[in-house]
């Protein structure tokens, strides 16, 4: 073999592999020509026990279904031949653009091409969408011509139209909706990246090909991609004959399920409820199916009033998760008076049409979930009814007048019965046992020992994608950025400033700063139920387990988290 082609084989072989917590592994490549062709692989061929795979920069993310899966694919990927990548099918993607950018004319001075030699470069070579992120359809695009490399810009934009053209690095992408972004704008396209109303709501997805055309004419550039959250329907909305009417959200009530999985690679995270065993729990407890759409509700004492519902018509609900008052009223009639009654957590009861149900402020933990006999019916999403915050995807969050139908996710003729809930975190300490991140190595053994020893406090400012935590600053012990790559629910991700942040299910499906630890699985909803201003210590557990750590575990259990060639 000459050298040449020794090289070509070098990049396209997993170099090492790492744990992203216990249910997911890092490859790393070489380059993004080993990156596509790991993903066009797995995506060809999945491994047993793959769930979803995520590429990034100069990484593939595979997530399991279960940790044994996730050990077995890690030494899987390792053995790999990638010297011949598959070829995906996926047809060229021809993108009419205006070339009149911002920043058009600084970048044809940063390459010096000049704004014709800019827009003939751009136009004459074709894109591979490389890796998806950022937003839902925004795709990394990778080319040939390396004379179109610029860095970012110094100052980052606070609102990039929807359609805008740009560059940044090796990349080129186009913005799906409008978003802030310190690309460089160098023309605008009508083209809808994203579009839930098509079968593939990525126009082009992971593998895909994209040629950009120059156009002379102007592009009548819609107001932007519809709409991913559904308007909440008020009263002027279609009638429900059967379901809940919002008297009042509270101060944060969403339509849930069990969330959308194996999106990642169209920019889509999960979401879903936080505490999903809670969701599962009210639904068993009505004769849901588990995965049936439910109301995840936060309230606090701060803010007045949790969520209050009405009954359209009769209905079976039931209320599981943090500890709360449950109180009934009845409207008052021709001969009575208005009544109220209280009912317990975790049993199924009924809600006459008329009643209104009040849940109140947690005792201890922070959501509580609510399920009405039959799912809320909200239209579904990429498969799933839930509301993901960051991507804007699903429904709206809930509103006051707002109709919700119960639908038809009943799976059994009879109710449950009453079940106990497991203990709530409250003003105490919670203890979350933690894996070793992907990039443990970016910290020492007393960064490492610092995230255990010590209580960490939830800060006013988290919420669905992250819990911001409050401590004393974690330091790295190596300089300069990392380059993007997948995340999981459950990643502690540690910015410059050193305070964590514990990533929750509507977190972005890529990140740039290093994970030094990840909450294993079985923990995540316990973690979602940690109220803000509440603390948390950290705990190592065994690798490649969920089990508590013994005492005398070290922390250099780091590096059996990691195999390479």
């Amino acid at each position: 073999m000459d050298t040449a082609a020794a090289r070509q084989d070098a990049g396209h072989k997993v170099n090492a592999v790492r744990a992203v917590g216990t249910r997911a592994v890092l490859a790393e490549l070489a380059g993004t020509p080993g990156v596509l062709a790991l993903q066009a692989q797995l995506l060809e061929h999945p491994l047993p026990g793959q769930v979803d795979v995520l590429a990034a920069a100069e990484t593939v993310m595979v997530t399991a279904d279960s940790p044994a899966a996730a050990r077995r694919i890690a030494r899987q990927l390792l053995e790999l031949d990638l010297a011949a990548p598959v070829q995906r099918d996926g047809g060229l993607v021809v993108i009419d653009t205006v070339y009149d950018g911002e920043d058009l004319a600084e970048v044809a001075e940063l390459t010096g091409l000049g704004i014709d030699g800019v827009i003939a470069a751009h136009t004459g070579q074709p894109w591979t969408v490389a890796f998806a992120g950022f937003a839902p359809g925004f795709g990394y695009l990778v080319g040939e011509n390396e004379a179109l490399t610029v860095p970012r810009r110094s100052s980052p934009r606070t609102a990039v139209p929807a359609g805008s053209v740009a560059l940044a690095g090796t990349y080129s992408a186009v913005y799906p909706r409008r978003s802030p972004g310190g690309w460089q704008l160098i023309g605008r396209t009508s083209a809808r990246m994203w579009d839930l109303d098509r079968e593939q709501p990525a126009l082009a997805a992971p593998g895909s090909r994209i040629q950009f055309r120059a156009v002379r004419e102007s592009v009548a550039l819609a107001a932007g991609p519809r709409p991913e959250v559904l308007a909440p329907e008020g009263a002027s909305g279609p009638e429900v004959a059967s379901g809940l009417r919002i008297v009042s959200p509270g101060l944060q009530s969403l339509i849930q399920d069990l969330g959308r999985h194996g999106h990642s690679g169209l920019g889509v995270s999960a979401a879903g409820a936080l505490d999903r065993a809670s969701l599962r729990r009210a639904n068993r407890l009505v004769g849901n199916a588990p995965g049936a759409a439910g109301i995840e509700t936060v309230a606090i004492e701060t803010v007045a009033g949790g969520l209050t519902v009405q009954a359209v018509g009769d209905q079976v609900l039931a209320v599981a998760g943090a500890p709360s008052e449950l109180a009934i009223t009845t409207p008052a009639g021709p001969d009575a008076d208005p009544g109220r009654r209280t009912v317990p957590m975790a049993t199924p009861f009924a809600l006459l049409d008329g009643e209104t149900l009040s849940i109140g402020v947690p005792e201890s933990g922070f959501r509580s979930y609510l399920a009405v006999r039959g799912g809320v019916d909200a239209a579904p999403v990429l498969g799933s009814r839930s509301t993901d915050t960051m991507s804007g995807i699903g429904p709206a969050p809930l509103a006051a007048g707002q109709l919700l139908a119960a639908g038809g996710d009943s799976e059994s003729g009879v109710v449950g019965n009453p079940e106990l809930q497991p203990e709530f975190p409250g003003t105490g300490v919670t203890v979350l046992d933690v894996v070793p991140g992907p990039r443990a190595d970016w910290f020492d053994a007393a960064a490492l020992e610092s995230l255990t020893g010590q209580e960490w406090k939830v800060k006013p400012q988290s919420n669905r994608v992250g819990m911001r935590l409050d401590g004393i600053p974690l330091q790295r012990i190596r300089d300069g950025e990392l380059a993007s790559e997948g995340t999981v629910a459950g990643a502690l991700q540690v910015p410059p400033e050193g305070l964590p942040v514990l990533f929750l299910a509507d977190h972005p499906i890529t990140g740039g700063y290093p994970v030094i630890a990840v909450v294993v699985d079985s923990q995540l909803d316990l973690a979602a139920q940690v109220p803000i201003g509440g603390t948390i210590r950290f705990r190592w557990a065994e690798p490649g387990t969920t089990k508590p750590a013994t005492p005398g575990h070290n922390h250099e259990t780091a590096a059996e988290h990691e195999v390479s060639n």
